[in-house]
């Protein structure tokens, strides 16, 4: 339960700023989350509200963390799908990248399956 918190918490802090920065300063997170590793355009305010929602979901999940859960599965399948169809070949061909989001991504994927309730988030 524990591990749970803590994974919320992290979501909290990372979601939180990207959340903000991306909606309400998407030419500075450009520069600073997405490291220039895109051309800008309006599709970083759509990644503000996508982790904003994460954010807000991740304050619920302090108080009911195996309810939540969900939200951590959510994250695991997207992480990995971004990291598997646009990081990985980017990587390879040598074009740019978000290389501290790829890492923060990686590590995400290999800490949320140890830490999701599996039996629980698939018992109902």
């Amino acid at each position: 339960m524990i591990s749970l918190k803590i994974v919320y918490l992290a979501n909290i802090l990372v979601a939180g700023w990207i959340s903000i920065t991306s909606l309400f300063a998407p030419k500075a997170a450009q520069i600073t989350i997405f490291t220039n590793g895109f051309v800008y355009s309006e599709a970083f305010r759509l990644v503000g509200a996508l982790w904003g929602a994460i954010f807000v979901l991740s304050i619920l999940g302090l108080f009911f963390p195996t309810n939540m859960s969900l939200i951590l599965l959510f994250q695991l399948i997207y992480k990995s799908s971004w990291l598997l169809f646009a990081a990985l070949p980017a990587m390879l061909n040598n074009e740019p990248y978000p290389k501290a989001m790829a890492t923060f991504f990686v590590v995400w994927v290999l800490v949320l399956p140890f830490v999701i309730p599996w039996k629980t988030l698939f018992a109902y």
